[in-house]
């Protein structure tokens, strides 16, 4: 079985990244906690000089799905080929946005996901953190 460590040219917080963000193993792309980092985000997504210190869980959600999917193109895939993700929050109460994000972002097919809230992230500004697992052989739009 291949591996593969992916590399996204899209995402400038590769070159800050001391750990690596996503394998390709077979069919199976891993993906490293994804935030919208404020210092810098991929092309094509919302506020590309950083994210705005204040922008809110609906935002900074859609953001994160984006740089996800933006991964899974690296590697040949896109939304549809997520069949897991973990969601950690810093705010529970705000649930509802990730659920609107989640919405609007998949069109009503849902890869499984777990939400957790946590007590911080690597920034103070971030709300969301995901990871995120997919199957390049596999699209939740066919599921039974």
């Amino acid at each position: 079985m291949q591996i593969k460590r992916l590399v996204n040219d899209l995402d400038p917080t590769s070159e800050l990244m001391t750990w690596t963000p996503a394998w390709q193993i077979g069919q199976e792309v891993v993906l490293s906690g994804m935030t919208a980092n404020p210092n810098a985000q991929p092309l094509g997504l919302q506020g590309q000089g950083g994210l705005d210190a204040g922008a809110d869980m609906y935002s900074q959600t859609m953001a994160v799905f984006e740089k996800i999917e933006s991964w899974l193109k690296v590697a040949g895939g896109h939304r549809h080929n997520l069949v897991k993700t973990v969601v950690y929050v810093t705010d529970i109460s705000l649930k509802s946005e990730v659920g609107r994000a989640r919405r609007d972002f998949f069109g009503g097919y849902f890869p499984l996901s777990t939400l957790v809230e946590v007590s911080g992230l690597v920034f103070p500004q971030l709300r969301v953190e995901i990871d995120a697992w997919a199957r390049l052989d596999v699209d939740i739009r066919q599921a039974l």
